[in-house]
């Protein structure tokens, strides 16, 4: 896709052994919740090979089961609780991800803005200038659904601009900055086939308790002592 240009939706076609699967798996889950539209998905980790594998492209491999996928993914990001959920976390190898957070006060240093609930279907992020014209990082501590109880410093591009599909293919291009800009870019990542921890300054790797505990006790130089699973 050229810059500034909408994206293209891919050729549609239902992939009938996936979506067989996909049906079997939410079916299953709503048998183990409280029946249809309840079912909380098993969140896979890390060694599972499906977070090692880029994503495939979505093109429609899923017809009619997308809206309950993407149903039980978003419940699936609420109970965990997290703020984004790519779909390999799921055990699905396909590029879609949905994100959503309520955000925090607006003195929180690390620029937590809500951001609304959406889907990215094959989305992509390209890091832009701040206002000495260079890209900008922040690092701040981040955590992943697919690390269960860990966190570590990650320094990300401060702003991006994001593009992809909604789950009506209409185009996504739009500038996210701050924590908002971290979750797309984490969820991205995943659908790349890359953890977090391939970005991460290993000395800081701390447990959730033990950050709440002890703060971080290696000096990676400024950092957020808060933290929050990203998806």
């Amino acid at each position: 896709m050229t810059e500034g240009a909408p994206a293209e939706r891919p050729a549609a076609g239902v992939d009938e052994a996936l979506r067989a699967a996909v049906v079997d798996l939410l079916d299953r889950a709503d048998a183990a919740a409280d029946g249809p539209g309840t079912g909380i998905l098993p969140i896979v980790q890390a060694g599972a090979p499906v977070l090692r594998a880029p994503a495939a492209p979505y093109t429609g491999q899923l017809g009619d089961a997308l809206p309950r996928l993407l149903e039980a993914m978003r419940r699936t990001m609420h109970a965990a609780p997290g703020v984004g959920l790519a779909a390999p976390q799921v055990g699905i190898g396909l590029a879609i991800a949905v994100v959503e957070d309520g955000g925090a006060g607006a003195d929180d240093p690390r620029e937590r803005a809500p951001l609304p609930y959406r889907v990215l279907l094959d989305p992509a992020y390209e890091p832009l200038p701040g206002p000495d014209g260079e890209p900008e990082r922040a690092a701040f501590h981040e955590g992943c659904l697919s690390v269960h109880g860990w966190q570590a410093v990650v320094a990300r591009h401060r702003r991006v601009r994001l593009t992809g599909r909604d789950e009506t293919g209409a185009p996504i291009d739009e500038v996210l900055t701050g924590w908002p800009a971290r979750i797309v870019q984490h969820e991205t990542d995943h659908l790349a086939g890359e953890l977090y921890l391939d970005h991460a300054l290993l000395r800081t790797l701390t447990s959730n308790e033990n950050l709440l505990r002890y703060g971080q006790v290696v000096d990676p130089g400024p950092v957020d002592q808060g933290f929050v699973d990203l998806g």
